[in-house]
């Protein structure tokens, strides 16, 4: 088992189980496949405001996780949001998600955060976190989406 940077040879695997991801229970809602779309195609620009790892088990496709790379005054620092992480069920219970979650401080050791959101129902994500040493933050979280803006292709940033 193991993780590493996403290609564009990785593009089928990718869209597919980031698709599978947003018809799962570990999301509020799904999302179009454009926007899928889009964020590989923003990936592959090399955007240093994104990352993915894709997880392999036996050389082929197992998971994938989805980094956003942001500044955080209140963190003091780069703040490491971990958008996404998906194990396909074949796979899950293997050690592939803690195994990521565990290597993220020395992929990234000027971080100040890292970050995750999960829903109350994944027992199993909160007990892994949670052993893991994250933390609840008492935020409750709002969004304004730019109808507009999203439904357009994303822009490379």
């Amino acid at each position: 088992m193991m993780f590493r940077p996403i290609t564009a040879a990785d593009q089928a695997a990718y869209l597919q189980m980031a698709h599978s991801f947003y018809q799962s229970d570990a999301v509020d809602h799904p999302i179009p496949d454009s926007y899928i779309e889009n964020t590989f195609q923003n990936l592959m620009t090399g955007s240093p405001f994104s990352a993915c790892y894709l997880f392999e088990a036996g050389g082929q496709p197992a998971g994938y996780a989805l980094l956003a790379l942001t500044w955080s005054q209140e963190a003091g620092g780069l703040a490491v949001w971990v958008e996404e992480l998906y194990v396909l069920p074949q796979f899950r219970g293997h050690g592939l998600g803690r195994s990521f979650l565990e290597a993220l401080p020395s992929l990234y050791p000027h971080a100040a955060r890292f970050r995750l959101e999960v829903e109350d129902s994944n027992k199993g994500a909160v007990a892994l976190y949670q052993r893991l040493g994250y933390t609840w933050l008492k935020y409750q979280q709002m969004v304004l989406d730019c109808p507009l803006k999203t439904a357009k292709k994303a822009d490379k940033i």
